[in-house]
């Protein structure tokens, strides 16, 4: 009797795979389009970096707020800049960026950040390009909507202009909060109450009682305004001279335990590590010093927090972009942190 070599081999593939385990039973099944296929607010994703819908590190895309305990917002403003206009296209390359942060636990962090922490991607606030006089109340009302819900808000601007309306909405339910600013300029310029500008929003929440100056503290100034407002200043050359450590320690040790919102305006950052920007300026820290630094940050009773000012029109290889999100990946760390302390 003959039998063919076709034949055989598939008798050997056969008793093969009754003797070996399906390889799907080693893998998770896979999908693409993530932000819209999930089942689960805190199912990991499987699209492939290169592909598939761009949300914020992939999380599911609904305006539906219920059972999520954090939400990712964008906010598409900048008619506010007193220098380069593009930070309204912020939120989408925030976006774009994140993909490269795929389901490995993430560093440093070195856990799924949302395997136990049900973050949404809300999307982004919707604006009357011809009425800029009605943005900040649609900002406040919107941010306060998902606030009522009991989610942590984390914001993706958008000029600096957008911290206004969102520190509004969050000391409408805290009260007057402690400002942790990551910046290269102090923001406290000349306001009359009702100036659409990014550089004047700090004054006016002072002076508004919407947050407390004298526990409020601003890392790597890199300019002079005509007014401190009694804030706590450390400037980009100290920031040169302090370890990670040590400018983190500052922050913990200004703030205590007071209610604080974190803003972090991508010019903190040099030029060299975030030339997408409005308004950069020489002098400044890296990404990774600035990074290292959030992370030493779990110990503040963080209500909310935004990155802003990242304008991709100026940027290279998508570098400011990656530095935003990673400042948004360790946001949601510090979060995911908090709820495991619990």
């Amino acid at each position: 009797m003959v039998i063919s070599g076709g034949f055989i081999r598939d008798a050997v593939w056969a008793r093969q795979r009754q003797q070996e385990p399906a390889a799907e039973t080693f893998m998770s099944p896979k999908s693409i389009d993530h932000a819209f296929t999930a089942r689960s607010l805190t199912t990991a994703a499987t699209d492939p970096t290169y592909a598939g819908a761009l949300s914020f590190m992939r999380r599911k895309y609904t305006k539906v707020l219920k059972g999520a305990d954090a939400v990712v917002w964008g906010i598409p403003f900048d008619a506010a800049v007193s220098n380069r206009p593009g930070a309204r296209f912020g939120p989408q390359a925030i976006r774009r960026a994140s993909a490269i942060f795929d389901n490995d636990p993430q560093y440093p962090f070195a856990k799924d950040l949302f395997a136990e922490m049900a973050v949404i991607d809300y999307g982004d606030c919707q604006l009357d390009y011809g009425n800029h006089h009605k943005t900040p109340a649609t900002i406040e009302r919107e941010a306060a909507k998902i606030l009522k819900s009991g989610a942590f808000l984390m914001s993706m601007g958008g000029d600096h202009y957008v911290t206004w309306p969102l520190l509004k909405a969050h000391a409408a339910l805290h009260g007057p909060l402690a400002l942790v600013q990551f910046d290269a300029h102090q923001d406290t310029w000349f306001d009359d109450g009702k100036r659409i500008d990014h550089g004047s929003f700090v004054g006016r929440a002072v002076r508004d009682g919407v947050i407390d100056p004298t526990r409020s503290i601003q890392i790597g100034i890199r300019t002079h305004a005509p007014e401190d407002c009694g804030i706590r200043i450390v400037f980009g050359h100290e920031v040169e001279d302090m370890s990670a450590a040590e400018i983190a320690a500052a922050i913990l040790d200004h703030v205590g335990g007071m209610a604080c919102y974190i803003t972090f305006d991508i010019d903190c950052l040099d030029p060299a590590f975030a030339p997408g920007t409005g308004t950069p300026v020489a002098g400044g820290p890296s990404s990774a010093k600035m990074l290292s630094v959030l992370q030493r940050l779990g110990g503040l009773d963080i209500k909310g927090a935004d990155i802003v000012e990242v304008a991709p029109a100026y940027d290279h290889a998508d570098i400011t972009a990656i530095a935003g999100a990673s400042v948004a990946m360790h946001y949601m760390g510090l979060l995911a942190e908090r709820r495991s302390r619990r």
